[in-house]
């Protein structure tokens, strides 16, 4: 027998057996570890998703409200009363001037001009042949919408219109200059061959022609694309006068709407589901910081502005409104110039109009284009 011989082989069976056991640990940890990392990975990976998750819906619950999908539309209602107190003509062209300025600058999508007093029965001239406000009004905010390259052959002379040259541009998209290309532009159907179409006055050098028969002096919105070409050649399409908004987003103009009374207002709204929610002015209204305004999601929003007396009066003075109140015409009541220093703050001295804007625009609700402060005199 050889006791070191066996010592030895002792010691070297140990030694493998340690080996081995170290070996796997080893290959156990590195399991361990992989599956650790695997799971801080799928950890990590959920928690980017969780917060991709929330930020899409964050969009989708903005886009609901505001967003290009929504097609939302924002009104306003203002009483032609408000130029019955205007002292002259230049001071009721220089006022309407200031009303036009302001849907444009907050994108506003349609205009309408009621009348707010029960002797407005005649809806297109008092007995001595003179305007109505409202229609004043109308006439000069539909003229200032109309691109300058059209105005002369959709307005014929008018005394009421002598004095629109006083006022400044609104210089909106749709005003596009000769020298600009716009895959869009408002033109005017003319007179003339109809064998390969109709032409169209879109402000340009030539007169470009469409596909479709139309009868002369319409206004259209021409769809341009981005072929320059001018001649017989290249034939563009008619398309709805909402194409420019919904193919590009661009704030293309406000239409204008006359309407006898208040309750004209929301019966003969152009919107087939109408008016979801309606905002009325007044110094009896609610007082709300912009920061503390919540409104719901809606479609076609109306703000209304009253007349010389309120809107409390023309609700009253409206037959189709007997016995009703603010609280179930509109579907809120704002004064956003609380503590006013005088009884009355008039609708005419634009204060109003900015201050609501600015103060509807700073909130995440009212998809009104900009949130800006004006100077006096800037609109």
């Amino acid at each position: 027998m050889n006791p070191g011989g066996d010592g030895e082989a002792a010691a070297a069976s140990k030694k493998a057996r340690n080996k081995k056991e170290k070996g796997k640990k080893r290959k156990d940890d590195a399991i361990a570890t992989q599956q650790h990392d695997c799971r801080a990975g799928d950890s990590d990976e959920e928690i980017v998703h969780e917060k991709k998750r929330k930020k899409h819906q964050k969009k989708k619950d903005v886009e609901d409200v505001t967003g290009p999908n929504r097609k939302t539309t924002v009104s306003i209602a203002v009483a032609g009363s408000i130029i019955d107190n205007a002292q002259s003509l230049e001071l009721a062209t220089r006022l309407a001037g200031q009303i036009a300025r302001a849907a444009t600058v907050f994108r506003i999508d349609e205009v309408v001009v009621f009348d707010s007093t029960p002797s407005s029965l005649d809806n297109s001239s008092r007995g001595d042949g003179e305007e109505s406000g409202a229609r004043f009004l109308v006439r000069i905010l539909e003229y200032l919408e109309t691109p300058q390259y059209l105005r002369r052959r959709l307005f014929p002379m008018h005394k009421n219109l002598k004095l629109v040259g006083l006022l400044p541009p609104l210089d909106a998209p749709h005003h596009v200059r000769k020298h600009e290309w716009s895959e869009f532009r408002e033109g005017v159907t003319l007179d003339g061959d109809r064998s390969m179409g109709t032409f169209v006055d879109v402000g340009l050098s030539k007169n470009v022609l469409v596909e479709q028969m139309l009868e002369p002096g319409k206004r259209v919105t021409v769809a341009m694309g981005t072929d320059r070409d001018i001649t017989t050649s290249c034939k563009r399409k008619v398309v709805p006068s909402s194409s420019p908004r919904d193919a590009m987003e661009l704030y293309w103009g406000y239409k204008v709407r006359y309407a006898t009374n208040l309750s004209g207002v929301f019966s003969d709204s152009p919107y087939k589901e109408g008016y979801d929610y309606i905002i009325g002015t007044s110094e009896h209204g609610k007082s709300i910081s912009s920061s503390e305004l919540i409104l719901p999601s809606f479609r076609h929003l109306l703000i209304a502005f009253g007349g010389l007396a309120g809107l409390e009066e023309c609700i009253e003075e409206d037959r189709n409104l007997k016995g009703k109140g603010v609280n179930d015409v509109f579907d809120t009541y704002l004064n956003t110039c609380p503590s006013q220093g005088s009884r009355t703050i008039r609708t005419e001295k634009q204060n109003v109009f900015r201050r609501l804007f600015s103060y509807l625009s700073n909130t995440s609700k009212i998809p009104l284009g900009v949130s800006v402060e004006f100077a006096d005199g800037e609109l």
